[in-house]
């Protein structure tokens, strides 16, 4: 502390902190200036989707369910934040709104900061989505070199509808077709610079964040 380290790193973060507000405050500013997709209002299909839900809805699902909905069929791209403790049911929230997204006929992606949770999200889609015609597919160290180029080849051709994956989602290589919407999970475990990747991939996208812990 009697050196000058000290004023250094901490000018250092100030400017750090300093490019990533001025980095978010173009990106809302081309976000509202440039649109998005309005998403039509619900489908029969969307409805007997969420019908097949095992569990009765609590009031607050219901709620953030209306205005997720509310905000994918506006024009502006839709930021929104959902928080809620383990066990609350954010992922079924998260999953009618890819629903509603893979109904209008373009994909939708699920970031997460684990492999392990990636899995988790994978097994709980299939069974999810298993009575409907939603191409799922997941990309994480779980997949083989072969398989990664054969499941990013099919999204960049439109034939997966939800890709699952961790910071790989992030890759250079990562090409979608029309991509709608991002879920990202666990958003605070994500570092400076994925969510500098993050903000050039969701220029023009709904994003649907999920947190407990915000």
């Amino acid at each position: 502390l009697s050196g000058d380290q000290w004023t250094k790193t901490t000018r250092r973060a100030k400017a750090a902190a300093k490019d990533l507000a001025d980095g978010l405050i173009k990106l809302y500013a081309q976000r509202q200036r440039l649109g998005g997709h309005a998403f039509s209002p619900d489908t029969p299909w969307q409805q007997e989707f969420e019908e097949a839900f095992d569990y009765t809805e609590t009031d607050d699902q219901l709620t953030a369910i209306r205005e997720i909905k509310a905000d994918m069929e506006k024009s502006i791209p839709m930021d929104r934040l959902l928080c809620g403790d383990v066990g609350y049911g954010k992922t079924e929230v998260a999953f009618r709104a890819i629903m509603k997204c893979v109904l209008e006929g373009k994909q939708a992606a699920l970031l997460v900061p684990t492999t392990v949770l990636a899995q988790q999200h994978y097994m709980t889609a299939l069974k999810r989505f298993s009575h409907f015609p939603v191409e799922i597919e997941m990309i994480s160290r779980f997949r083989t070199a072969g398989q990664t180029r054969d499941i990013l080849r099919r999204t960049a051709e439109g034939s997966v509808d939800l890709l699952i994956g961790t910071h790989k989602l992030l890759g250079k290589d990562i090409r979608f077709h029309d991509l709608g919407l991002l879920v990202v999970d666990e958003e605070q475990r994500f570092g400076v610079g994925h969510k500098e990747k993050l903000k050039k991939l969701t220029s023009q996208v709904d994003v649907l964040t999920l947190s407990a812990t915000p």
